[in-house]
């Protein structure tokens, strides 16, 4: 192993055994064997050795995704992306705080690569009229509480001690991503965790109705915005432009604005 290798490898093992996830240039020169000089000489100075570590925390994070192969339903992709982001955090819980924290100011590659890929699965579920967002704002949108529920669960565990909070957020984001009928689907059959031990299977039955009615009413409002989704995506795919550029840039602002749209 490389000098900077070693280096680097001690730090990510420090920071992780460390109480507050903050660690000393001095301490990972002794751990690693090596003087300053070398850790300055590799890696610039300590705001440049834990950049390094954030790189290596999400090159780590990376290849649970990297080496998955897309499943038949992008919508069970997305499922288990959230649950393997999340088991990720909870169990490296200050290198996440530390991939995710303000005082990394330019995102790293890898992050970036992490954010399409997620797009990527809701660019596949769009193409199969399964999303009522836009792929772009559905990611902006899934990141942003994935990523909140995570810190929330390793900063704050005295707090947030539910096991089903997680999947709780999960499903009620995907609810506002994914089009009615999907939903409905996948709740058929509740997740055993999170429903009240107390409640019978008649109230489960007579409340599974009632969605079924609720998620009919929905399915008439998110028709259009999921057909423009749905018709936005698979123009994307199209093996050669029918559009000039001008009007490929119009109609998709026309149709990000369909699928986009508040609604009540």
């Amino acid at each position: 192993m490389s000098t900077k290798a070693r280096i680097l490898e001690v730090a990510a093992a420090l920071v992780a055994e460390s109480p507050d996830g903050d660690v000393s240039t001095r301490a990972v020169c002794e751990a690693a064997g090596v003087g300053a000089p070398a850790l300055y000489r590799h890696f610039g100075d300590k705001e440049g050795l834990l950049s390094a570590v954030v790189d290596h925390g999400w090159d780590k994070y990376l290849a649970t995704k990297r080496d998955r192969a897309p499943g038949t339903d992008p919508v069970q992709d997305l499922r288990d992306g959230w649950d393997t982001h999340v088991e990720f955090a909870l169990h490296n819980p200050n290198l996440y705080r530390l991939m995710n924290s303000p005082a990394m100011r330019k995102p790293p590659a890898a992050a970036l690569e992490s954010h399409r890929i997620l797009t990527a699965d809701l660019q596949r579920a769009a193409e199969q009229g399964k999303l009522r967002l836009a792929p772009e704002l559905a990611a902006q949108i899934i990141m942003s509480a994935n990523v909140g529920v995570a810190l929330m669960l390793v900063s704050r565990p005295a707090t947030f001690t539910d096991e089903s909070v997680s999947r709780r957020v999960r499903d009620s984001v995907h609810t506002m991503v994914f089009t009615p009928d999907v939903m409905t689907a996948r709740t058929a059959t509740p997740d055993p965790s999170t429903l009240d031990p107390s409640t019978s299977e008649a109230d489960t039955s007579d409340t599974s109705g009632t969605s079924r009615t609720v998620a009919t009413t929905e399915a008439d409002d998110s028709r259009l915005p999921a057909t423009a989704a749905r018709l936005n995506a698979l123009l994307r795919q199209a093996p050669a432009p029918v559009l000039s550029p001008a009007e490929d840039a119009l109609l998709t602002e026309w149709l990000n604005r369909l699928s986009n749209a508040p609604r009540s």
